[in-house]
C-alpha cells in the first residue's frame, strides 16, 4: 500500500494530529544573521535573518530537531519547512533560484524523520505534508489604492512558481500537498492548478489538503470571501481535507469550523493559533486552555485533523492529543448534488431552486450603451451598469467583451479586476461569456470565486470539447454547453436533445465533470418572425428542456431569453410580455436560469389579458394566425411604459400597512419600504411580529408565484 493510501486509511478511522508552529520553535533558538547564512551563503549580498526556510540548508539539524519534537509529542503529520519557498517569498532575499532545492530538501528532511518514527511503530505510520504557502502577494486585490484594477502578481506567475515548488516537494518524498494559510482564494486556485498539472505530468496523484485563514471577526478571508464562498471556490480540487488555520485562536475560530463542518463533504482540518497575539506579537494561550477548547470542537463532531499554528509548541500539541485522541472523528455528511457557485458570497442552485436571473447588460454584444462605455474606456460607468444589474435582482452577471474593434482579452481582464474591488458587485458569481476560448481562459484566471463559462460546444469536434471541458474543471468553474455540434446549431426538439445527451455522456464519463455543474443551453431562437419554420421554436425549446431535465440527472438549463423576442425589438412592452410568458412555460418545464435584463422583467399575472393570450398563442404555436394576431395588437402597446405606470399607480398606498408590505414585496417596489416597515413596527406588539407577519406573508406570495413560474422579478426589499 502506498503511503498516500495508508494516510487515507488512517484518516477514515481516527482523528489525525498535525504539528504546531515551525516559526515559534525557530524563535526559541534565538538565531543570528550568521546562523542563517551558514558557510554556503556567508557572502550573500542581502540580509538573510528571518528567512526561516533557508535553515533547511544552513541549519538542517535544527529543523530535524523541531520535526522530532512534534513527533515526540504524538503527531501523525509534520509540515515541511517550505512556507515561503516560492519565487515571490524568496525574492525578498534574492533567492528565487532556490525554489526547487528548498522544497526538495525540506521534504527530504521531514521524510527522514517521519521514516525513523514509522520504523519504530509500524502500526502508527507518520506522514509528511509538503507545504505550499500563500506568498506575500494577492492576485485578487490591487496594492495601489489609486488603481484598483492593478495587480502585482498574475495567475500564470503563481502557477509557474507553485509548479516548481510542487515538483520539489514530491521529489523530496512528501505524502500530501498542503496548500495553507490562504488569504486570497485566487492564489490558492493557482496553487491547485499547478499541483494538478504536476500530477498529470507524473501520472499519479497525492492527497491535497487545503487550509484558509479567516482574518478577523467579519468571518471572511482577507480577499473578502465568506466560509461558504471559500469552500465553493475550491471544492473542485476534491481535497482530502479542508479547513482553517492561523490569524485567530481556537475560541475565535470555532464558529467558522462549525459552519464548514456542516457544508463540506470532505474531512475538516484546523490548526489555530495559541490565542490572539498580544501587544508584543506573542501568544499567551496555555496548552491546557487550548486543549480544552479543542476538546469541545471534537465532542461536537467538527474535526478530522487538528494541529496548531502561530504560538503553538510541542506542549500545546501534546495537550490537545491527550485531550481528544480517544474521541471519534467527524462523520463526513452526505450532501445532495447541487451547483455551488460563488463570488464573495456562496450561491447554491438546487434542482428545485427558484429561477436564477443572469444579468445581461454587461454584454457588449447585447448592449450598445455598455459597448460604448468599454470602447471609450469609461470603466467607471461600466461598473455602474454591473452594480445596477445586481441591485435590480441579478443573482449572476454575464460579462461579454467580444468586439472586433477592441482588445477583448485585455478588456475582460481589466473589467474583472475592477469588479473584484467592488464588493456590492463581486458578491455574486460571474458568468464569463465569449465565443473565443482565449478570452474565456483569461477571465478564468481572474476569478477567485466559482463562476460559469459561457460557453463550450461540440462545434469543433470532441477533442476540442474535451480539452476545454477539462480546463474549465481545473480552473474551478461550472460550464454552459451550447446545443451545437459538427453539423450545426440545434433548432429542433430532437436535435437539441440529441446533442445535449451526447455532450452529457462525454462530460460525465470521459472528463469526470460534475453533472451538477453542467448547464445546457438548448438555443432560444426568435419566434413571430414571419417564417413558418420558426413558429415552433418556443415549443421546441420548452419540450427539449423538459426531456433534458428528465433524462440527464442534475444538469441545469439556461438560455438567452431576449433572443425569443428579437422580432419585436423596439417594442419593449411586447418584448417584456414575450419574455414573461416564455419563462412561465420554460420554468415549469425545468429551465433553471436565463440571461435577462433583471430590471426589465414583467410579471406574468400583470400582463394585460389580451396581450398575454396573443403572446401565449405565439410561444406555444397554438394556431397558424398567432403571429399575425400579435402583430395586429403590438403597436398599441409600443408606447406604453408598463413599469412607470405601475410605479405611478399609488392606489395601493391607501391599503392597510400589512397589505402594503405584501404588495411591495410581490411587485419589487422599494420606494416606501422604510416608512411602511416602521409603521408596521409601531402597530405590532413586538418588532419580531413584523417579520413573522406581513413580511413573511409577502415572501410566501412571492414563493408561490415563483413556484408557478409566474413571477421572475427578484425583489430587493
Amino acid at each position: 500500500m502506498t503511503r498516500a493510501n495508508l494516510f487515507k486509511q488512517h484518516l477514515s478511522q481516527r482523528i489525525l494530529f498535525l504539528d504546531g508552529a515551525m516559526g515559534t520553535m525557530i524563535q526559541s533558538y534565538q538565531l543570528e544573521e550568521r546562523d542563517y547564512r551558514g558557510e554556503r551563503f556567508a557572502d550573500w549580498p542581502v540580509d538573510l535573518k528571518g528567512n526561516n526556510d533557508l535553515l533547511t540548508l544552513t541549519q538542517p539539524d535544527i529543523i530535524k530537531a523541531i520535526h522530532t519534537a512534534y513527533f515526540d509529542a504524538g503527531v501523525d503529520i509534520i509540515e515541511t519547512n517550505t512556507f515561503n519557498s516560492n519565487s515571490i517569498g524568496l525574492g525578498d532575499y534574492q533567492m528565487q533560484t532556490l525554489v526547487y532545492e528548498l522544497n526538495r530538501e525540506g521534504a527530504k528532511l521531514a521524510r527522514q524523520v517521519a521514516d525513523e518514527f514509522s520504523d519504530k511503530t509500524p502500526d502508527k505510520p507518520r506522514f509528511v505534508a509538503g507545504v505550499l504557502g500563500p506568498t506575500n502577494r494577492t492576485a485578487s486585490m490591487s496594492p495601489d489604492v489609486n488603481d484598483p484594477g492593478f495587480r502585482n502578481i498574475s495567475f500564470d506567475e503563481l502557477v509557474v512558481t507553485y509548479t516548481e515548488a510542487t515538483r520539489g516537494l514530491i521529489d523530496g518524498g512528501a505524502d500530501i500537498i498542503l496548500i495553507e494559510t490562504i488569504f486570497d482564494t485566487l492564489n490558492a486556485k493557482a496553487a491547485a492548478f499547478a499541483v494538478e498539472e504536476v500530477f498529470d505530468s507524473l501520472g499519479f496523484t497525492l492527497p491535497i489538503m487545503i487550509s484558509g485563514t479567516i482574518t478577523d471577526a467579519s468571518g471572511r478571508t482577507l480577499s473578502g470571501q465568506t466560509v461558504g464562498a471559500f469552500w465553493h471556490s475550491l471544492k473542485h480540487v476534491q481535497p482530502i481535507s479542508f479547513g482553517f488555520n492561523c490569524a485567530l485562536g481556537a475560541k475565535e475560530l470555532r464558529q467558522y469550523i462549525e459552519e464548514l463542518s456542516a457544508i463540506a463533504d470532505t474531512h475538516v482540518s484546523a490548526h489555530p493559533n495559541a490565542g490572539l497575539p498580544n501587544a508584543f506579537g506573542g501568544y499567551d494561550e496555555s496548552p491546557e486552555a487550548m486543549a480544552s477548547e479543542i476538546q469541545e470542537w471534537v465532542s461536537s463532531g467538527f474535526i478530522n485533523i487538528i494541529g496548531g499554528c502561530c504560538g503553538t509548541s510541542p506542549a500545546h500539541i501534546k495537550a490537545i492529543i491527550d485531550a481528544v485522541q480517544e474521541q471519534p472523528p467527524r462523520i463526513i455528511p452526505t450532501l445532495p448534488k447541487q451547483c455551488k457557485l460563488s463570488g464573495l458570497e456562496a450561491m447554491t442552485i438546487a434542482e428545485d431552486s427558484l429561477f436564477v436571473n443572469v444579468g445581461e447588460r454587461t454584454n457588449i454584444t447585447g448592449s450598445a450603451v455598455f459597448k460604448r462605455m468599454i470602447v471609450e474606456g469609461d470603466y467607471e460607468s461600466a461598473l455602474a451598469v454591473a452594480r445596477q444589474q445586481v441591485e435590480n435582482g441579478a443573482q449572476i452577471i454575464d460579462i461579454n467583451m467580444d468586439e472586433g474593434m477592441l482588445d477583448s482579452k485585455a478588456a475582460m481582464v481589466r473589467f474583472l479586476s475592477l469588479i473584484a474591488a467592488e464588493t456590492d458587485i463581486a458578491r455574486v458569481p460571474i458568468m464569463l461569456d465569449s465565443s473565443k476560448w482565449d478570452i474565456l481562459e483569461a477571465g478564468l484566471k481572474c476569478l477567485q470565486g466559482k463562476g460559469i463559462v459561457n460557453s463550450i460546444s461540440l462545434k469543433e469536434g470532441e477533442d476540442s470539447f474535451i480539452r476545454q471541458a477539462k480546463l474549465v474543471k481545473r480552473y474551478g468553474a461550472a460550464v454552459i454547453v451550447m446545443a451545437f455540434d459538427e453539423v450545426g446549431q440545434a433548432d429542433t426538439q430532437a436535435r437539441k436533445i440529441e446533442i445535449c445527451q451526447r455532450a452529457y455522456k462525454i462530460l460525465t464519463e470521459h472528463v469526470g465533470f460534475p453533472a451538477e455543474d453542467i448547464i445546457f443551453d438548448p438555443n432560444i431562437f426568435a419566434v413571430a418572425t414571419g417564417i413558418d419554420e420558426h413558429n415552433n421554436y418556443g415549443v421546441d425549446f420548452i419540450e427539449a428542456t423538459r426531456i433534458i431535465k428528465q433524462s440527464l440527472p442534475h444538469a441545469l438549463i439556461s438560455g438567452g431569453v431576449s433572443n425569443v423576442s428579437f422580432s419585436f425589438r423596439g417594442n419593449n412592452p411586447v418584448r417584456e410580455a414575450i419574455h414573461a410568458v416564455f419563462l412561465y412555460h420554460a420554468i415549469k418545464a425545468g429551465m433553471s436560469m436565463g440571461i435577462v435584463n433583471a430590471g426589465q422583467l414583467a410579471i406574468y399575472e400583470d400582463i394585460p389579458a389580451e396581450l398575454r393570450d396573443a403572446v401565449e398563442d405565439v410561444i406555444l404555436n397554438r394556431h397558424n394566425e398567432a403571429t399575425e394576431n400579435l402583430l395586429a395588437i403590438a403597436e398599441k402597446y409600443r408606447d406604453q411604459q408598463n413599469r412607470e405606470t405601475k410605479t405611478e399607480d399609488l392606489a395601493w398606498r391607501s391599503w392597510p400597512v400589512t397589505k402594503r408590505l405584501e404588495h411591495a414585496l410581490v411587485k419589487g417596489i422599494t420606494d416606501f419600504i422604510d416608512q411602511d416597515t416602521e409603521a408596521a413596527r409601531l402597530e405590532a406588539e413586538r418588532p419580531l411580529h413584523v417579520i413573522e407577519g406581513p413580511l413573511m406573508a409577502g415572501m410566501n406570495v412571492v414563493g408561490d408565484l415563483f413556484g408557478a413560474g409566474k413571477n421572475v422579478f427578484t425583489t430587493s426589499c
